[in-house]
């Protein structure tokens, strides 16, 4: 199978993670190709039995589909924590760093950097990680901007790869399992008000949006 096919099953998977039937268009501007390179590779999978697609509606996996998906994404987020807890990189480099490197990773490479690494059950952004056999782990988790005032929550996973995001939420301890507690939010989409080991700050709505808690 074609490499370029496993990277577009495995962002469709996450793209269904937020909507079930992620449209043509989301599915191109994720992958970063047009919309008629994207139009003819969804052709392809959808012929090969990896996808459905329904004019108008979108695309979606088959089960077929999911499990390519399931060991794409386990690839990606082994190689991850391998790169920041073995090689010391940090969590806002090795997003892109492993989409560049991971086409020629071996499998059993990747089975020996998930030993090195202590079979990890997170990336280093909080995403779980699917088991060999293709097993998903289920969390349990919402966005920030959804969590009610004055309970405490956990950080779960952070929903972004922006560099420039990841070095501040490190700056503040907004990284995964960090404690917190909403104060006060502002009306109309405002800012959420925060606290967080002791420190008192202010995240902006989109921040905060994708910034998944849990109860602790």
């Amino acid at each position: 199978m074609c490499p370029t096919v496993w990277f577009y099953l495995g962002e469709i998977y996450r793209l269904q993670e937020v909507l079930p039937w992620p449209t043509l268009s989301m599915v191109a501007e994720s992958m970063g190709v047009s919309l008629q390179a994207a139009s003819r590779m969804i052709r392809q999978m959808a012929e090969n039995g990896y996808i459905e697609h329904e004019p108008y509606k979108g695309v979606r996996l088959t089960p077929a589909g999911q499990r390519i998906a399931l060991q794409v994404i386990r690839r990606h987020r082994i190689l991850e924590v391998f790169m920041v807890k073995i090689m010391s990189f940090g969590w806002d480099e090795v997003h892109d760093m492993v989409e560049n490197l991971e086409r020629g990773v071996e499998d059993k490479l990747i089975d020996r950097m998930d030993k090195m690494a202590g079979y990890p059950k997170r990336c280093p952004h909080g995403e779980p990680i699917p088991s060999k056999e293709g097993i998903m782990p289920v969390v349990n988790d919402r966005p920030l901007v959804e969590w009610p005032e004055k309970i405490e929550a956990r950080v779960s996973r952070v929903k972004t790869h922006d560099p420039e995001k990841l070095r501040y939420l490190l700056s503040v301890h907004l990284v995964p399992g960090a404690s917190l507690t909403i104060t006060d939010r502002s009306p109309f989409n405002g800012p959420v008000h925060l606290i967080c080991q002791g420190n008192s700050f202010v995240l902006g709505s989109e921040l905060a949006g994708e910034l998944y808690v849990e109860h602790p």
